[in-house]
């Protein structure tokens, strides 16, 4: 364990039991303790086992990452919690609908920037777009960005949903 006290994101993956009550549990050990919650992915995974899989962001320093993954591997029906930011390779996406409203050079140039970030349009009107932008948050909060000058209108976002890399499951 790192002796640095920096604040840094982690991405805690926690299966559990696929069951009532068992989000709001998770949710409220973060809020009652003060902690923030950056993102929040929940889905069934095995319907055979009826388990999901909860994918949280936050931030920390070491010792308050540490008291999180405790206190969440006591939480019953907590199978497994991991903490794919120091467990080592993993991948992260996200996924966001982007309307952006427009017409000339701001359609155009939007359009441009939709083919670099590979954002597909999922919806074109005569004065506006939907783009669906999936990859790291970090892309997906660029191309938020850049769309702002153009016209943004609305955004929806996923969360994070993320996985270690390799043969192993969960």
């Amino acid at each position: 364990m790192s002796t640095s006290k920096s604040i840094v994101a982690h991405t805690i993956s926690v299966l559990v039991a696929n069951e009532p009550g068992i989000l709001a549990r998770v949710v409220g050990l973060f809020s009652g303790r003060g902690y923030n919650i950056e993102s929040l992915t929940v889905a069934e995974t095995d319907a055979k086992e009826s388990l999901s899989r909860i994918t949280i962001v936050t931030k920390g320093t070491p010792m308050i990452i540490e008291q999180i993954k405790a206190q969440l591997d006591r939480l019953v029906p907590v199978y497994k919690v991991r903490d794919l930011t120091v467990e080592g390779p993993h991948l992260e996406r996200e996924l966001a609908l982007v309307k952006v409203k427009g017409t000339g050079e701001k359609r155009v140039e939007a359009l441009r920037l939709a083919d670099v970030f590979r954002a597909k349009v999922i919806d074109a009107k005569a004065d506006s777009f939907v783009f669906e932008v999936t990859g790291n948050s970090d892309k997906v909060q660029t191309f938020i960005g850049l769309m702002q000058g153009l016209g943004l209108v609305d955004v929806g976002r996923t969360g994070v949903v993320a996985m270690s890399r390799g043969g192993e499951a969960f």
